[in-house]
């Protein structure tokens, strides 16, 4: 039996980031951390596009519009949604999760999920904070892995 895991390998790969700006002090730190885990992993910055949505509701729309568009071999979003007083929350938690499900679902490039659903700032910071722990950094070392697993699977 033959198992095949994805490397670290970033070497070429272009990636798209979608992020929204809403949130900016968590989301920029989210940015922050798959940037980091990109050029650790060897990705040129010149081949990581981003673009800055107003919030994550947008963040399934923009994703679908990156993946029809072509040419990423991935694409990361990223969002921080923090829980408030009314129903909100729940609606475009439930919007960003099941929308960015979908086009990942419907897409032939890993569309990887990166975003935070807390129950305040100092959970979402938590999250946000500097090195492999960010979840923009996990983020971007799933998509890279990802990446490379589809491409053992094509190889098949």
């Amino acid at each position: 039996m033959d198992a095949y895991r994805g490397t670290l390998d970033a070497t070429g790969l272009r990636i798209a980031v979608v992020v929204s700006r809403f949130n900016a002090e968590v989301t920029d730190r989210l940015l922050a951390g798959a940037r980091a885990a990109l050029e650790e992993f060897g990705a040129d910055p010149d081949l990581v596009d981003v673009f800055a949505v107003p919030g994550a509701w947008e963040l399934p729309q923009a994703a679908a519009r990156v993946v029809a568009a072509g040419g990423h071999d991935a694409v990361i979003t990223l969002g921080c949604v923090i829980r408030g007083e009314t129903p909100h929350f729940h609606y475009v938690c439930s919007h960003a999760s099941h929308g960015l499900g979908s086009v990942a679902v419907q897409s032939e490039v890993p569309v990887v999920f990166g975003v935070l659903t807390t129950d305040d700032l100092d959970q979402a910071l938590a999250r946000a904070g500097d090195g492999a722990d960010n979840k923009g950094f996990e983020a971007a070392t799933t998509a890279v892995e990802m990446v490379r697993v589809f491409t053992r699977m094509a190889a098949r």
